[in-house]
């Protein structure tokens, strides 16, 4: 039985670990002027597979591997196998923004990735490039073809909803879900400690889409115990799915299942916390591990109920990339 559990009798099987903060996008919501700090700094290959030995004694089973964008670590094919050959790891996923998918994927998936999220906020090109900074839309929708036929265990695409932006768009959403496999999923915007003024501007609740949805005939799946904070929903005529990620509902933080490591080695109890655990000294040596193991199990009696975005208090979080989303 996992050691990874709080008061609250949250059980936490799933890790998000952060491999830089770096990223290449200008979102509007996260790096509207882009990535302008240190490229190096971050955890190496080494320490990462400390720590994650670390928490799979604790009994974490699923990993998923975020940024900033993570494709910018050269050696990321090195990292994910890494993890590949822990035992006890039973799902490897990452968060992409699909900059290199095309040219890389096959390799992720031959590491031993076994899921795949893509970012792509909009169906439409030219919203695409006004929401990211970049123009790579068709290259993107290749990508993501090229990854279906992989064999990977799921393939799911994240939409940030925005409020005057992409909020139209779920017909086409439904339109590209019908013939595949996969799901895409309505993100939520949430506040962070440097976007108040878009957040003001495009803030949409995710219940907006939750109704249309209901009204389509669409209806709510059984979440898995390791699955992340996505409601989904299906239908008999659609081989894909639609969730949505609302951390503004009541009830959040109460399937809250997952821990976050910082590119710099902190360990972060929620997105939206107050404070950042070091464990980057305990990185330097395997004779640490048990140390290691036993600050990372003690921290946990100081994991909140909840978070206060209601109250808009963000915690130390500037922008998602800092912290890995």
């Amino acid at each position: 039985m996992t050691t990874l559990t709080d008061r609250f009798g949250r059980h936490f099987p799933y890790l998000r670990m952060s491999l830089t903060e770096a990223c290449n996008y200008r979102c509007g919501y996260c790096l509207p002027d882009g990535y302008d700090g240190p490229s190096r700094g971050f955890l190496t290959r080494g320490e990462i597979g400390r720590l994650l030995r670390a928490f799979v004694a604790l009994g974490m089973s699923k990993l998923r591997l975020t940024g900033g964008e993570p494709s910018l670590r050269r050696d990321l094919v090195d990292v994910i196998a890494d993890a590949a050959a822990l035992p006890g790891i039973r799902k490897i996923a990452m968060t992409t923004n699909g900059v290199v998918l095309a040219r890389r994927v096959a390799d992720w998936h031959a590491a031993g990735l076994t899921a795949l999220n893509v970012s792509i906020d909009s169906l439409d090109a030219v919203r695409f490039a006004a929401v990211t900074g970049f123009d790579h839309h068709a290259q993107l929708l290749d990508g993501i073809e090229h990854s279906l036929g992989l064999g990977f265990a799921s393939v799911k695409l994240n939409a940030v909803l925005l409020r005057g932006v992409n909020d139209d768009e779920l017909d086409a959403w439904l339109e590209y879900v019908r013939p595949r496999a996969l799901s895409v999923r309505y993100i939520e915007l949430m506040r962070t400690g440097e976007n108040a003024d878009y957040f003001a501007r495009h803030h949409l609740p995710a219940s907006t889409i939750a109704a249309q949805l209901l009204s389509r005939g669409w209806s709510r799946t059984e979440r898995a115990f390791d699955a992340g904070p996505a409601v989904e929903y299906a239908h008999p005529d659609y081989a894909g799915r639609i969730g949505l990620i609302a951390p503004y509902a009541p009830n959040f933080c109460a399937g809250c299942n997952r821990l976050r490591v910082t590119a710099r080695g902190d360990l972060r109890l929620c997105l939206f916390g107050e404070f950042g655990v070091p464990l980057r000294d305990l990185l330097q040596s395997d004779d640490d591990g048990e140390t290691l193991r036993a600050r990372i199990a003690q921290q946990l009696g100081l994991k909140a109920a909840g978070h206060d975005l209601h109250r808009g208090n963000t915690g130390i979080t500037p922008h998602l990339a800092s912290v890995g989303g």
